[in-house]
């Protein structure tokens, strides 16, 4: 029976040009070679399986080899004969994971004084040389610094953050990246070519994929599959030996997601359960699949490291789906992985997800209603036709006067007013509008005018105090056009009986100010009504901003409470003998406190008290 030799032994690269991968560590190697610039120590790092001692072996037998051609060994010369048949005296390879004490490195460096008998160089390569004990590193410094003329040390690590800082700075450090799937993928081919064993491109992918960078495992796997499949390796036979989940589960669940069919879902995901692997695995991978699709939908293309046909199928199912349904449903796969390991139901965690981003396709697919657009009712001449339907509205106007008072009471008085609308005037308007009545009487939009400057006199918007209903009669066709009006202040709703109704709502209306602004109620305690006007008279300039900050709710509710149905307004008086009488400010009560007890300065020095 043959001998059987593993792939990644029978392929191991013999030159620079056959590494896989690590073009950037390659051609720099070769440039030092040619050049003669070699320096005594490097310090080879990165992933398992990359090649970081394939390259150290190569490296030795280059600048040994006689009769290099350019940087490559000729293979032909004693050095090069040697090197390949395992008997060369001037490499000399350490595990540092079994000699990783004081004597290991005492015998290394009685070895480094040895002159080579064959070549120009002795070349120490040390394997997981972050493996060393912290007193092996200290007795190494001092060869590795300064070691002789024919002596270079390769080191070689998977973990560089081990290794001392002192080491660090006495090499060269060459950093090895992970192996794409591309260049694994070719290189399996090759290996699959040479071998005489037929196989897909998605079985290749899956292999490099499944060994995330690492070119010996890669091999393993592929060793494994041969050996299961045969000379023949077919997509789903890999997926079963790997123990992988193959694509068309991730594809077939995303079309059933996109669907909004979280039934089939939900029933295909218990069918992966079976099968054996873990829900985190599922989650793990429907989460990449997404996101593989996501970055396939642009010139992001690039990122997915899929070849041949897994990468048109992927481009495919891509222009299928939304990006917002693909950004929700990996969130949800994102948030539900952070909770999966502590939850004590992984299997609900994962169901609750995978519901959820079948919502988020349902809601995607779900058409979408249709507007009915109606025609607005004909305007009277004059007024402008709206783009969208109107609804009614209060048309609201705030003005402000400021009046200088007498030496002894300086008075400054506000103007608010509100108009609701009367119910008994509704226009003849479009469904759509008459659908929509019930909620506007109930709470009314309002418009508010920017208000004016305090120190200028009254003024009036043109369309001050006019409901909808209002215009819709023609009330202001005239002014809006230009023409002159009977009326030229503009007619404004008012209700005949709004004296009597506020007079008899006013516990009721103070009530409803000591509930909702029980900071107003000062004010609202002395109110008089004048027609339409609700007089106010407040201590300080800051209440009267408030109120007017709030005046127009205010006039709605109190028009809601005492049912009023016309134009109100606020007059709003500021006295200095009010505020006075009721301190409204924090320093005003305090001043007020003080003259009342002349104790409360020395309570509070005594016990360092503070007013907040």
């Amino acid at each position: 029976m043959e001998n059987f030799i593993v792939s990644a032994r029978k392929y191991r690269p013999a030159t620079f040009a056959s590494v896989v991968g690590q073009k950037h560590i390659t051609s720099t190697l070769k440039n030092a070679i040619e050049r003669g610039q070699l320096a005594h120590a490097y310090l080879f790092c990165g992933p398992r399986g990359v090649g970081k001692t394939t390259c150290a072996r190569i490296f030795a037998k280059a600048i040994n080899c006689m009769n290099p051609v350019g940087a490559e060994a000729c293979n032909e010369c004693e050095s090069c004969r040697t090197f390949n048949e395992n008997r060369s005296l001037n490499i000399h390879e350490l595990d540092a994971a079994s000699n990783n004490s004081v004597d290991d490195i005492r015998n290394l460096i009685e070895q480094v004084r040895i002159i080579p008998q064959v070549g120009h160089y002795s070349v120490f390569i040390i394997d997981e040389v972050h493996m060393l004990s912290q007193q092996a590193f200290n007795a190494f410094l001092k060869t590795l610094e300064e070691p002789p003329a024919h002596a270079i040390f390769i080191l070689a690590t998977t973990e560089k953050h081990k290794i001392i800082p002192t080491i660090l700075s006495r090499c060269q450090i060459y950093d090895f990246n992970r192996i794409r799937v591309e260049d694994g993928v070719e290189y399996l081919r090759y290996i699959a070519s040479q071998e005489g064993i037929t196989a897909d491109d998605e079985s290749l992918n899956l292999i490099a994929r499944k060994a995330d960078g690492g070119m010996r495992d890669a091999l393993s796997m592929f060793d494994k599959a041969v050996s299961f499949c045969g000379q023949t390796l077919e997509y789903r036979n890999v997926a079963q030996t790997l123990n992988v989940l193959d694509y068309d589960t991730y594809f077939k669940m995303t079309e059933l997601l996109l669907a909004g069919n979280y039934v089939d879902a939900l029933l295909l995901f218990d069918k992966v359960l079976s099968n054996g692997f873990s829900g985190q695995i599922f989650m793990a991978g429907l989460n990449q699949h997404l996101r593989d699709l996501l970055v396939a939908k642009g010139p992001a293309i690039s990122l997915i490291e899929f070849t041949g046909t897994l990468l048109e199928r992927y481009r495919a199912q891509a222009a299928n789906c939304d990006p917002g349904f693909l950004f929700g449903a990996i969130s949800v796969l994102t948030d539900a992985d952070g909770k999966i390991r502590q939850s004590s139901n992984q299997r609900l965690l994962v169901e609750l997800g995978l519901m959820k981003i079948a919502a988020l396709g349902q809601k995607k697919n779900e058409p979408v209603a249709a507007v009915a657009e109606y025609p607005l009712p004909e305007l009277p001449k004059g007024i402008p036709t709206p783009t969208t339907p109107a609804t009614p509205q209060p048309a609201v106007q705030t003005s402000v006067t400021a009046n200088e008072g007498t030496t002894t009471e300086r008075a400054a008085q506000a103007e608010a007013k509100v108009s609701v609308a009367q119910p008994q005037h509704k226009p003849e308007c479009s469904p759509a509008a008459t659908a929509a009545e019930p909620r506007q009487a109930s709470r009314p939009e309002i418009s508010k005018s920017p208000a004016p400057n305090p120190i200028s006199s009254t003024t009036h918007s043109p369309l001050s105090g006019a409901s909808i209903s209002s215009l819709l009669r023609g009330s202001y066709m005239a002014e809006s056009t230009g023409e002159q009006s009977g009326d030229s202040s503009g007619s404004t709703d008012i209700d005949p009986h709004t004296v009597e109704k506020l007079t008899a709502a006013r516990t009721a209306i103070i009530e409803m100010i000591n509930h909702e602004r029980p900071r107003f109620i000062v004010a609202f305690e002395g109110m008089t009504f004048d027609g339409d006007k609700i007089c106010l008279t407040v201590p300080s300039d800051s209440l009267r901003e408030e109120i007017l900050l709030s005046a127009t709710e205010i006039l709605l509710k109190i028009a809601e409470v005492a049912g009023v149905n016309g134009s109100m307004e606020f007059v709003i008086t500021v006295k200095e003998e009010v505020r006075k009488m009721r301190p409204i400010k924090l320093e005003d009560r305090m001043a007020h406190i003080e003259s009342k007890n002349p104790t409360y300065l020395e309570l509070k020095k005594v016990l360092d008290l503070e007013v907040e």
